[in-house]
């Protein structure tokens, strides 16, 4: 490779890791082209069509009066109401809610559910606010953005941060507003409050999905498989325990505080038991390694289930893995796809390998629109259908258009927005 092209994608991978909105616009872009749509589709697909800020008081525990900044992002709502959740976060900003919402468009499109992809956040570390400050925080959220959202508008649901505890005061706050109960307004709620079975684990069991259909095109065994997890949260523990399940060999898992690494196997029952509701267990071990130094250990089953931007064009050469299942956002740069694809590296994208959580957020939904709930062997069965269809679709489109699994997943997830625009006549 010339100097001057590694030059450019050097400055490329340095503007994805800066700024994960723009990347996406790149990959978006890429897919349009491959399935021939016009510029018109990506000027209208590549930023959403609605966005909110919102400026949030709340009276603190001290009595003080906090000014909080929140977000909601609509990016398309041509195929039906917008989805997505809601995260608590400090480092939340305006190009992350962004870029996640079309993150959400795709995922729906992929598992081909009639929704848009939505999103919101707000600027906050709910670690360091009691009970009552969240709660007040939420329902202030909720009559800020209630214009905008609704059941047949714009439905939230759990994200980083944020439980089925806040997604009920945000559906009670919400119904308060529209004087009468609105469970269809939000998911991820508790059972009791119209919550669906099944929802908790459903990001986990859509991963494990992903898992299972990768290693058969790999004519891998998923018994005694080496299975490495970054990221110990929600999505990381579940998965962690469905792997050991499975009669995998989990031999790494990590969180905020370091990693642990055992090539032998690690005692998941044991760290499930341990670990705090942040997600931590390591700072109860003396042996920890890196998030970084677990990543290039040798495994067969890679998972970055944490945050972005964990596999770049500067780690990609040292990474072991035979497979990499995207259980985290954005955890692999388009640099470090391009590197490990070229290597005969399988990686199912987020897009796909994540999708477990808004498919059954749907099934809530659905639940909700028609008064019947299902059992949770029910929803296990719809979920695998989807999950598996969807893997399906997107590795048999990067066959057809000799892509990588990122590029046809972009590919089957945007079409569905594209073509509604155009049938809607927006384009």
């Amino acid at each position: 490779m010339s100097i001057t092209k590694e030059v450019k994608r050097k400055d490329t991978e340095k503007r994805e890791l800066l700024n994960p909105f723009l990347s996406t616009q790149t990959i978006i872009k890429e897919a349009l082209q491959k399935l021939g749509y016009s510029e018109e589709v990506f000027e209208l697909l590549k930023e959403p069509i609605r966005m909110m800020t919102v400026r949030i008081p709340v009276k603190m525990d001290d009595s003080s009066v906090k000014i909080f900044t929140g977000y909601r992002s609509q990016h398309n709502d041509a195929v039906g109401p917008t989805k997505g959740g809601v995260r608590f976060h400090p480092d939340v900003n305006e190009e992350e809610v962004k870029a996640l919402s079309m993150w959400m468009s795709l995922k729906c499109g992929i598992t081909d559910l009639p929704y848009g992809g939505g999103k919101g956040g707000i600027i906050c570390d709910p670690r360091k606010m009691s009970f009552g400050e969240l709660e007040r925080l939420s329902r202030g959220y909720v009559r800020a953005v209630s214009q905008i959202v609704g059941p047949n508008k714009d439905i939230p649901a759990p994200d980083v941060y944020t439980n089925s505890q806040i997604m009920a005061w945000m559906m009670d706050e919400y119904s308060r507003l529209r004087e009468f109960d609105s469970p269809g307004f939000i998911t991820g709620k508790p059972i009791v409050l119209g919550g669906s079975q099944g929802r908790e684990t459903a990001t986990a069991r859509g991963v494990t999905i992903c898992i299972e259909q990768a290693v058969k095109k790999k004519n891998l065994q998923l018994h005694e498989a080496r299975v490495i997890i970054q990221g110990f949260g929600n999505a990381g523990s579940f998965l962690a325990k469905f792997m050991h399940d499975a009669g995998a060999r989990v031999i790494g898992i990590s969180d905020a505080y370091g990693a642990l690494y055992n090539p032998k196997g690690l005692d998941i029952e044991y760290l499930l038991d341990r670990r705090d509701s942040f997600g931590t267990v390591t700072k109860l071990f003396t042996k920890v390694i890196s998030n970084q130094e677990l990543l290039e250990k040798e495994c067969d089953i890679l998972v970055p289930a944490a945050i972005a931007n964990q596999i770049t064009g500067q780690n990609a050469h040292r990474i072991k893995a035979s497979i990499i299942v995207e259980a985290a956002n954005g955890p692999t740069t388009i640099e470090a796809t391009k590197i490990l694809d070229e290597r005969g590296v399988l990686i199912v994208p987020d897009i796909l390998a994540s999708a477990g959580g808004v498919t059954v957020s749907y099934f809530e939904w659905v639940q909700n629109n028609q008064g019947y709930y299902w059992s949770q062997e029910e929803v296990a069965n719809k979920l695998r259908k989807v999950m598996v269809d969807s893997f399906e679709n997107v590795y048999e489109a990067s066959q057809i258009h000799h892509v990588d699994m990122r590029i046809a997943a972009y590919m089957v997830g945007i079409r569905k927005s594209a073509e509604a625009s155009r049938f809607r006549g927006w384009i």
